[in-house]
């Protein structure tokens, strides 16, 4: 089944776009937990233990917070990406493909697999994300030894 590259595009800007929203959702749920965790500490009056049990409650909520601050801005990257927009240089939210596979500059949310071919999410941040930016088709670039050519940009 042939799919347009437009249509490509497409589904991967909305598969990210889900697993930014899924991600959100789970840290949601999870500070949500510790924080019925913390109150049901606050109830107990086990002494040290209790105290003990608490900080590491509180730890636990403040990485799950960072974790999550974290999240909700990738989710904003993404949510000001126009997946129609094609440019003729690599830009925030081109979808790049190149001899050694295809990449979403968008945000670092890893890779997911969207009809049957494996895309990698990278932030313009990331090494290969700066040396991609701005390049055309036919430019190559290397990164820790591996050498990316740009076949097409969408």
């Amino acid at each position: 089944m042939f799919i347009s590259i437009i249509i490509l595009k497409q589904k991967i800007y909305q598969r990210f776009l889900q697993v930014a929203t899924n991600k959100v959702e789970l840290l949601q749920n999870h500070l949500n937990d510790l924080k019925e965790s913390g109150a049901n500490e606050t109830k107990s009056t086990a002494g040290d233990k209790h105290e003990t049990a608490l900080a590491m409650v509180q730890i636990e909520q403040a990485n799950i917070r960072q974790q999550l601050e974290e999240a909700l801005a990738q989710k904003a990257i993404l949510e000001k990406i126009n997946p129609e927009i094609v440019a003729d240089k690599i830009i925030h939210g081109s979808l790049v493909i190149t001899n050694n596979g295809y990449f979403f500059v968008s945000a670092a949310l890893g890779k997911a697999n969207v009809e049957n071919l494996v895309v990698i999410a990278l932030s313009p941040q990331s090494p290969l994300g700066l040396k991609l930016m701005g390049l055309k088709v036919g430019d190559q670039i290397e990164v820790n030894g591996n050498k990316y050519f740009v076949e097409k940009i969408e």
